[in-house]
């Protein structure tokens, strides 16, 4: 009789890499799959960036800049300080190393491979064997509609939250081309295997990491209709985030900050709830959305604690560890 387990995670950028890290430690290569969110994509000075899905290869590669959470380790700036004194846009930093990602995804892009196919063989390359799959192969690109001058603006995410560093007050998002995207057929493959075990949404920013993701055909309705586990980690600790504009999008949005308002978010979608040890006394509140919650240390500082993580969100449907 086979142990292999199988689980899927969905994951945006910083916060979601560490539990996937987590989760590559404790997996199998052949029993983890994990879904990026590819909203936040866009083409800069010719080239086609990913941020979500360079910072999960980075920092399962072992190369992240721990630091920051995001860009390579050992990172220079000779790119960005020539562009800079020529004048040209150097609003969002690309550092020399991450450069080479970006240039090498770019031309194979050009040359008509997917984006699936891409990521999956510069990932190989920098030693990730865990399979990193993109949302889409299409473009859905996550927009934001912010107040200005009395009124109101549509802006790209990455001009929302690099270039104006969220300054502009939120008024709602989008996600333009939700409806003729298609998912990745690797991730409709792993939502619909019949030895799935466990469908794990990491602790992303909901609102800007996991919704595109949901914004997909389809998707939705098949997570509230799987007799798999949906276990969603929250992203809030102690009434803050930990990392993100999550804390003021949710205010402009209206929203309590808090792990019962995330738990409510998600309420269709999933069966069960992991929230942080300092939320405890949440839990309850959460038990009326989503019965089944768990409680846990969610603030990863260390390797250990991403795997302590992992180890309990697998513990908390059952999974042997």
């Amino acid at each position: 009789m086979s142990n292999k387990r199988k689980v899927l995670a969905l994951c945006g950028g910083v916060g979601g890499a560490k539990l996937a890290l987590g989760l590559s430690h404790v997996l199998g290569d052949d029993e983890l799959s994990i879904v990026v969110n590819t909203g936040d994509d866009f083409t800069h000075l010719g080239l086609r960036i990913c941020p979500d899905i360079d910072t999960v290869t980075y920092t399962l590669a072992g190369c992240v800049n721990t630091e920051t959470g995001w860009g390579r380790a050992g990172e220079t700036g000779e790119f960005m300080a020539s562009l800079s004194a020529l004048g040209g846009e150097d609003w969002f930093y690309l550092g020399d190393k991450d450069l080479a990602m970006h240039v090498e995804r770019t031309q194979r892009l050009a040359a008509g491979e997917g984006l699936g196919e891409v990521t999956q063989a510069l990932s190989r390359q920098l030693g990730v064997s865990v399979p990193i799959i993109p949302m889409t192969d299409d473009t859905l690109a996550t927009k934001v509609e912010v107040e200005s001058d009395g009124g109101s603006i549509i802006l790209p995410f990455q001009d929302y939250f690099v270039r104006q560093r969220c300054e502009p007050k939120l008024k709602s998002i989008h996600f333009v081309g939700q409806e003729t995207a298609q998912p990745h057929p690797k991730f409709l493959a792993s939502l619909q295997d019949p030895v799935l075990d466990l469908i794990v949404i990491c602790p992303s920013n909901p609102f800007l990491s996991i919704d595109p993701i949901l914004a997909l055909p389809g998707i939705r309705g098949i997570l509230q209709k799987t007799a798999v586990p949906v276990v969603a980690i929250s992203p809030i600790i102690g009434g803050s985030a930990v990392k993100g504009p999550t804390a003021k999008i949710m205010a402009e949005l209206g929203l309590k900050m808090n792990s019962i308002t995330v738990a409510d978010y998600y309420q269709d979608i999933v069966s069960g709830f992991i929230l942080d040890r300092r939320d405890v006394g949440e839990a309850d509140a959460i038990r009326q959305i989503i019965p089944r919650v768990g409680v846990a240390q969610t603030l990863m500082q260390s390797l250990q604690d991403k795997i302590d993580l992992a180890r309990e969100t697998l513990d908390f449907v059952g999974l042997d560890v």
